[in-house]
Parts: structure tokens; C-alpha cells; sequence
């Protein structure tokens, strides 16, 4: 535990006491930054050459090119929450499938899927789908706790599915490429929706009267005009979800170039729906304002922190104390997944990826472990952060928007099957890592012991032959023979005879 001094333990315990104190999280990590950093050039750690590289750092988080994704994803997410595609695919999804028990809670899951797709943004998903959908569930007698929880879990699914936020962050701080990071979590994402899925299909059977089929008056004819209205609502989608993911998966656009897309394809979704006005635009951009500006002085603050953490061997006093984990990359990965879903029910996403992953990111690479596929899982994890009772943001958005005949016991109680159905999803992917890596193009497998480099040379031999010649029969090069070296100032001395 001390191997490498008491310094780092206390930096990590230094940072955790200003956590839980209630103070900014980015102050609070560049605080005990610039703290430590006073005590580490007094104790003779480094010097103060060393805190040089912090301007650089900070500048080079201003200059990258990959975290210019995020306001542009933020934005697009803010537009669609206010333009009406929520409402127009949960009113036909919810009509198509009404007429089977559990229906709405189908549509709910399915909408949460696609609008996940096209916003990367929780909260627009949970209050969009508990604005509409949670008064429908409830008039029509589903359960309060069934109800409550399939809109908070179908909205979380947003941090799995890309183009997530969390994904963005999460490929930055690990060193690897977004494109490969959205294709790892295809897999995780299909398994998460199937999984909602199947667990609605067994209530339905077990328990059919938590979750009745609405009326026939309620969600009209089962016809060819509402197929067509639900999929005329889907098309939109579809073209919006190409645009921004399509172009990425065929090496079109940079995930930053395919951001800007999605903002031009949801301004164009907005003025199809007649919702574009300028006080539409002017709270978009206030609230991607107000998220970039939080996700930058994080950061900011976090580079400020691990700089003089590794200044003060802390890498390596992390690194020391999770190699030695029993189970080897396994036991590592379920360790790891613990903690994190711990360190959950205090720290947001962000603070987890900005704060926690550079630390265990050189643990899982010396321990051979796929980064990709470390990376899905951690997202994959941190989506039970929005979920877990008393501090998950679903529930703080659902409780907001619910009526006051739903009680808060009813939706912290309803979370907890579906924080279990992610967990179970985690386990998934750690003892089936195929599930992230099968769809990542590895590109063709070169031995590097394999690769032979002939050169042809003269006379079938390799390489230029003798320029001086003359030895054992070696061909000569006329005219390129070697000038004596005698007599040359600095020259060897002449053979004795």
C-alpha cells in the first residue's frame, strides 16, 4: 500500500474529503493538485520544472480536435429535445403495439433506443418519455413501479448506445478512436435492449395485470395508415442516425465533422416539424453552453490533479496495488467494475472518466487487456450511475416531471430490477469480451517473425560487392578502389614488415 510513499494514497483521500464536503469538482481537483505540487517540490519529488508542462497540457485540451465533438452532440441532442420527434414516435410506437399487454412499456424501450441514437443525451430521453408515456401507464392501470422504471432504465440505455457522450470521453482519455469505440458498443447495445425486452415479455406472461393492453378507443385500428405514420416517423430518424453514425463507420467523417452533421440534420428535423424559432435555438445553445463549459473545467481540473499525481509515483502505486489483484485480467476487470459502480453513487460520468480512468487505463494495457473493450465495459457500467438509488439523475428527472400521486419509494423501488438487468449485462461483458471486439475491424494478422526482406544484389549474392576487391578472389569495381590512407593527417601508422 506504501510502497511508494503516503503521498499518493493521500492525494486520493485529499480528493474525496473535498467531494464529499460539497465543493466544485473541478476546483476541488485542482486544489489538491496545486497543494500537493507545494509539498512534492519542498519533499524533493520533482521541481518546479516539472509543473512547466501544465500550460501545455491545458492547451492542449483547448486545441483537441475530438472533445469539439461534445458541444456539437449536445447541441443536436438539445434541438431534438424540443422539436417533437419524441412525441410523434412514442404516440405511433405506442398505438402499434398497445394492443398486446406491456405494449407502451415496448414502445418505450424501442423509442429509448432510437432516441439514443440521435440525441447521446439522458435527460432529453427520460423527460421527453416520462412527460408522455408515464400518464398513458398510469390512467391505463400499469403498475407505478414497472411504469417508472422502464422509462428511467430506457433512457439511460443513451450512454451505451452511440453516438454517446460517454463514449466520446471515454475513447479521449484512453488514447483510442471513437469509430472504434461506437462499434464496440453496437454489440453491448443490442444485448441491453434485448434484455429490457425479454424481462418486459416474462412480466407480461407472470403478471399481466401490472401492465393491461389499452383499449381498442384509445389506440384506434390496426391498419396500413398507422404502419405507415410510425415508419414516415422513423424514416427521419434513420437518415439523422446515418448521417451522424453512417458516415463515421465508413471513414467519411471524423466523429467532430460527423457532430456537425447531426446539428445540421436536427435543425432541419426541427424546421420539418415547425418547431425551428429562435427561442428553440437560444436554450439549445445555452444548455450546450453550460455542458461544454462544465466538461472543459473538469478536465482542466483533472489534468491539473494526475499531473502531480505522477508526479508523485502515483501511477505506479496504482498500478502496484491492482496488479497484485488475484484472477489475473478477470479479477482486475471485476475489481475495477465494483469500484466504479461504487465511486457511482457519488461522482458523475464525467468525473468518473476524467479522474479514475487515466489511472486504471495503464493497469489494463500492461495486463493485456483491450482497451476497446475496456472502454465499453466501463461505459456499459457507468450507465447504472443514472439508475441506482438515492442519487441516480433518472430518477431526480423522473421525479420531476411525475405527478404527485407517484411516490418516490415507487420509483427508487422500481429502479432496482433494472440496475440488476444492467449489472447482469456488465457480467456479459466481461466473460464474453467478442460481444464489443467481434465488431471492430482488426485489420489482417502479420506476424512480424514471418516478414523476410530480400535485397537482389550482384552475381546472385546480397548486397554490393567488395569496393576495393582484391581478397579471396572478390570481383573488383573499377576506379572506386580506396586512396591509400598513409601520409593522411590522423592516420593509423603503416604496418610494420
Amino acid at each position: 500500500m506504501f510502497d511508494f510513499g503516503i503521498i499518493p494514497p493521500a492525494m486520493f483521500l485529499g480528493m474525496i474529503i473535498f467531494m464529499l464536503y460539497g465543493f466544485p469538482v473541478a476546483f476541488s481537483l485542482a486544489a489538491v493538485g496545486l497543494f500537493f505540487a507545494i509539498i512534492g517540490i519542498f519533499t524533493g519529488h520533482f521541481g518546479e520544472v516539472f509543473l512547466q508542462a501544465l500550460p501545455l497540457r491545458f492547451f492542449g485540451i483547448l486545441s483537441n480536435d475530438l472533445l469539439l465533438a461534445i458541444p456539437f452532440f449536445t447541441f443536436m441532442g438539445a434541438v431534438l429535445e424540443r422539436c417533437g420527434l419524441a412525441e410523434d414516435l412514442l404516440e405511433g410506437t405506442g398505438k402499434l403495439f398497445g394492443g398486446i399487454p406491456g405494449g407502451i412499456a415496448y414502445a418505450v424501450i424501442l423509442v429509448g433506443a432510437v432516441l439514443g441514437a440521435i440525441t447521446g443525451t439522458v435527460a432529453a430521453s427520460v423527460i421527453t418519455m416520462g412527460m408522455i408515456s408515464l400518464p398513458i401507464m398510469l390512467r391505463y392501470g400499469y403498475n407505478p413501479r414497472l411504469a417508472t422504471g422502464v422509462i428511467a432504465a430506457s433512457g439511460t440505455i443513451t450512454q451505451v448506445i452511440p453516438p454517446s457522450l460517454v463514449l466520446v470521453v471515454l475513447a479521449d482519455q484512453l488514447g483510442r478512436s471513437v469509430g472504434d469505440m461506437y462499434l464496440g458498443a453496437i454489440g453491448p447495445s443490442i444485448l441491453q435492449v434485448t434484455i429490457f425486452v425479454l424481462f418486459i415479455l416474462v412480466m407480461s406472461i407472470i403478471r399481466p395485470k401490472s401492465m393491461p393492453p389499452l383499449p381498442k378507443e384509445v389506440r384506434g385500428d390496426f391498419n396500413w395508415a398507422l404502419l405507415v405514420r410510425v415508419l414516415m416517423g422513423m424514416v427521419p430518424s434513420i437518415v439523422l442516425i446515418f448521417l451522424v453514425l453512417g458516415t463515421i463507420f465508413m471513414g467519411l467523417a471524423t466523429p467532430t465533422e460527423a457532430g456537425a452533421l447531426g446539428v445540421v440534420g436536427a435543425i432541419v428535423l426541427a424546421a420539418m416539424n415547425r418547431r425551428l424559432t429562435w427561442p428553440l435555438i437560444r436554450e439549445a445553445m445555452s444548455s450546450t453552453t453550460h455542458i461544454t463549459s462544465m466538461v472543459v473545467m473538469i478536465l482542466i481540473g483533472s489534468t491539473c490533479f494526475s499531473l502531480v499525481f505522477q508526479g508523485m509515483d502515483g501511477s505506479r502505486w496504482i498500478e502496484h496495488m491492482l496488479s497484485g489483484i488475484p484472477g489475473g485480467p478477470v479479477g482486475f476487470l471485476i475489481f475495477v467494475n465494483i469500484f466504479i459502480f461504487v465511486l457511482a453513487f457519488f461522482l458523475d460520468f464525467f468525473e468518473i472518466a476524467f479522474i479514475v480512468i487515466p489511472m486504471l487505463a495503464p493497469v489494463a494495457s500492461s495486463l493485456g487487456i483491450d482497451l476497446i473493450w475496456f472502454g465499453v465495459l466501463i461505459c456499459v457500467n457507468m450507465q447504472t450511475s443514472f439508475m441506482h438509488p438515492p442519487f441516480g439523475f433518472a430518477l431526480f428527472y423522473l421525479r420531476s416531471i411525475a405527478s404527485k400521486d407517484v411516490k418516490t419509494s415507487d420509483i427508487y423501488m422500481g429502479a432496482l430490477p433494472w440496475v440488476g438487468m444492467q449489472l447482469i449485462l456488465v457480467a456479459i461483458v466481461i466473460f464474453w469480451p467478442q460481444s464489443v471486439t467481434y465488431w471492430l475491424d482488426h485489420g489482417p494478422k502479420v506476424d512480424p517473425n514471418a516478414i523476410k526482406i530480400e535485397i537482389p544484389g550482384f552475381g546472385g549474392q546480397l548486397g554490393l560487392p567488395p569496393l576495393g576487391g582484391g581478397g579471396n578472389g572478390s570481383p573488383q569495381i573499377p576506379g572506386l578502389s580506396l586512396p591509400p590512407l598513409n601520409g593522411l593527417p590522423g592516420a593509423p601508422p603503416p604496418p610494420a614488415k
